[in-house]
C-alpha cells in the first residue's frame, strides 16, 4: 500500500543514536537520537533529539527546523548567539558554520534538502 500522507511521529520508527565526532565536540557528552521519517530524492524529514553539550557545526545543506522542546543556542562564527526555544522555527542555509549548544535536552522537527 502506498502512503502519500505521512504523520510526523516517532511511533514505529527505529531511531539512530550517535554522538558528535570527537574533532567537533567542544563540551559535554551529547547524545543525538534521530527518527528519520522520510528519505527520498535528497529530502530528509524527521524528529531529532539531543541531550546537553556543545559541538561545531557546518552546513552544506538547507535545513528547516521547528523546536518542540528544550533550549539550544546556535552561534554562527563571528555572529551573535541565537537562543532556540519550543515553538521557534528557523531556516539554516548552506554555508552556516559555528556551534550548536544544547542547554536543555532539545527536540526538533527537521526538513533537510541537499
Amino acid at each position: 500500500m502506498t502512503h502519500t500522507l505521512l504523520p510526523l511521529s516517532r511511533d514505529g520508527i527505529t531511531p539512530e543514536i550517535e554522538r558528535p565526532s570527537p574533532d567537533k565536540l567542544i563540551a559535554g557528552d551529547p547524545v543525538h537520537t534521530t527518527w528519520n521519517i522520510e528519505d527520498a530524492d535528497g529530502l530528509y524529514c524527521g524528529i531529532w533529539q539531543s541531550t546537553p553539550g556543545t559541538w561545531r557545526v557546518s552546513y552544506a545543506e538547507w535545513e528547516y527546523i521547528r523546536i518542540l522542546e528544550g533550549v539550544s543556542v546556535l552561534t554562527e562564527t563571528g555572529g551573535a548567539p541565537v537562543t532556540l526555544r519550543a515553538g521557534d522555527g528557523y531556516i539554516i542555509r548552506p554555508g552556516f558554520a559555528g556551534t550548536w549548544q544544547v542547554v536543555e535536552t532539545t527536540v526538533k522537527e527537521y526538513v533537510i534538502r541537499l
